[in-house]
């Protein structure tokens, strides 16, 4: 599995800290210090693709409504259909969340 090259100290205490985040808000100020804003459009902009692909939508229509290049979409795709199951995993449980408000 190619995330146990990333594993490490480093990683954990990174992922430990996103793991302590309470709210949207504290998300927003969190990520605002930690990246720039072209890196959180770029994950935000992953996620969405990775939705559009789920929903069946064409590579065409994807570019046009997110911006991503072909190789962001291709990327994404290759992932949802041989990685970890996680862009399957968040979304589902964002959609959950959503139907219970």
């Amino acid at each position: 599995m190619q995330i146990d090259k990333l594993r490490g100290k480093a990683l954990d205490q990174l992922f430990e800290a996103v793991l302590s985040l309470k709210d949207l808000e504290e998300c927003y100020m969190f990520f605002d210090d930690l990246c720039t804003m072209n890196e959180i459009q770029s994950l935000a902009q992953r996620l969405e693709v990775a939705r559009m692909l789920r929903e069946g939508k064409t590579y065409h229509k994807i570019e046009s409504e997110t911006g991503a290049s072909t190789a962001t979409i291709s990327r994404v795709k290759r992932c949802l259909n041989f990685g970890n199951d996680a862009y399957q995993m968040a979304l589902d449980r964002v959609h959950g969340q959503e139907e219970t408000k």
